[in-house]
């Protein structure tokens, strides 16, 4: 079993693995940095901040993006408790695949087929490709529908969504297959991410303070209330809850975290800053940027009597805000905020896929193999040409789809964060442990609950594609 063990402990098969070097500096680094007193500590963590961020760039794409205009453009201020509340559920789970990822050293798919069982392994591998494929295809119809908005305002002649979702295609490709070509390109493309993440927040925040809050009592209740609205303009309020809380985390997102640990060469000198990363890399940029974009719909498009859900897109949204905002700076910013949310996550959606290939069949991070596999979902850029009518309602259905695939591999993780084979002395005890157990657990009854109520009330409309 040693010898076994000692096997799974090479890591994540990258082609170019991180410099030895390298990560003895940062381990030496990070021991220092946890002498000092906890603001000068979590100053120095700051700048080592990384997975998360790629979190961050996966969950921001068209599944929140179109969530959080129904939520602002139907229900107002009411649903801004959706995003916190959902991402803090998704970091209780994040938080134990970082302390057993990093504690163990060990590979997350291998492990978990070992220790949890086969069949959790195979859906959360299975799954993830699922949901990366499916979740690739609204990014394309948003992203190209934001161009052409970008293009109309610039007096540009027009071109068909499939040339603007092919240009897109092509830039993805490009930045996704740079990944694991060598240690700098792996930082490259991850500071590259934490740019277009701060850059989808700073446009939003450009977004409403153009368009100002006229209600912060109402902005401020709307955090705290956890109210549920019932149905507006066609739209039930529990679908579009629901819809943010499957977009916020995927179980892309969760097969995507702990090997991008492994392929930045963490390992159990990191585990406090994982946490810190958490923090500020995934919950503080998304919570902010949901924010922010249900703000800005809410204030340009909230109780217009003739708003149809179904056939809401991006251009209206961006036209009414420019009404607002201004007609050339306010939809500008508005589109650049949707095109940097959409390609981010694009590009990422590649990168699992390339993840779960190098798992399942051994293929070096890398690899042609690797990179064929990252292409897997590039067809939905044909999108466009199906689903341009309901560019935004698309992702409803797609988000709370591939929200089915989840709870499996919550389930499994929940076995091995009580696993002693898998753990040993670094399994969870006591009361912390106890306490940490119990909120995993209630994240994923509170999440098959949700689903199950969905799936049995609201299945054929869920089936339909009807915004009700």
């Amino acid at each position: 079993m040693p010898a076994e063990r000692e096997t799974w402990r090479q890591g994540l098969r990258m082609a170019h693995p991180p410099s030895p070097e390298r990560i003895e500096a940062e381990k030496a680094e990070l021991a220092a940095l946890d002498q000092l007193p906890p603001r000068a500590r979590a100053r120095g963590y700051l700048r080592h901040l990384g997975p998360g961020f790629l979190q961050s760039a996966l969950t921001l794409g068209a599944g929140t993006a179109s969530t959080s205009l129904f939520a602002g453009a139907v229900f107002g201020y009411e649903l801004l408790w959706v995003a916190p509340v959902a991402m803090l559920l998704g970091i209780v789970m994040f938080s134990a695949v970082a302390h057993q990822t990093l504690s163990t050293g060990l590979r997350p798919l291998e492990a978990m087929r070992r220790h949890a069982g086969a069949p959790f392994a195979w859906a959360w591998a299975v799954g993830a490709l699922l949901a990366s494929v499916i979740w690739h295809v609204p990014q394309y119809s948003l992203a190209a529908a934001a161009l052409a908005d970008m293009s109309d305002v610039a007096g540009l002649p027009a071109l068909p969504p499939l040339a603007w979702s092919g240009a897109v295609l092509a830039w993805a490709v490009l930045l996704s297959l740079l990944y694991g070509t060598s240690a700098a390109a792996v930082r490259g493309y991850e500071r590259a991410l934490k740019y277009m993440v701060w850059a989808v927040v700073l446009s939003f925040g450009l977004v409403v303070a153009k368009t100002g809050v006229s209600d912060w009592g109402a902005l401020l209740r709307g955090f705290f209330t956890f109210r549920i609205p019932g149905e507006r303009n066609g739209v039930l309020g529990a679908v579009v809850a629901l819809s943010g809380l499957s977009a916020a985390v995927g179980v892309n997102m969760l097969f995507l975290y702990p090997y991008s640990l492994l392929a930045r060469g963490w390992g159990r000198e990191h585990r406090r800053l994982a946490r810190y990363d958490l923090l500020f890399g995934m919950f503080v940029p998304y919570v902010l940027a949901t924010s922010l974009m249900i703000v800005a719909t809410a204030n340009a498009l909230h109780l217009h009597g003739s708003f149809d859900a179904a056939s809401l897109k991006p251009m209206d949204a961006a036209q009414a805000l420019g009404a607002v905002a201004g007609p050339v700076a306010g939809r500008v910013i508005f589109d650049l905020g949707l095109l940097g949310m959409t390609l981010s996550t694009i590009t990422l959606h590649m990168l699992v896929c390339g993840f779960v290939g190098s798992e399942l069949f051994g293929w070096p991070v890398g690899s042609w193999r690797y990179r064929l596999v990252s292409l897997l979902p590039a067809p939905a850029f044909l999108a466009p040409l199906f689903w341009s009518r309901i560019a935004v309602w698309v992702a409803v259905p797609a988000n709370i789809l591939c929200g089915l695939f989840l709870p499996v591999a919550y389930l499994g993780f929940l076995r091995l964060q009580r696993s002693r084979a898998y753990l040993g002395p670094d399994r969870p005890a006591g009361a912390r442990g106890g306490l940490w157990f119990g909120a995993m657990l209630l994240t994923t009854l509170l999440f098959v609950a949700w689903l199950s109520w969905f799936v049995a009330t609201q299945g054929l409309e869920f089936l339909r594609g009807a915004p009700s």
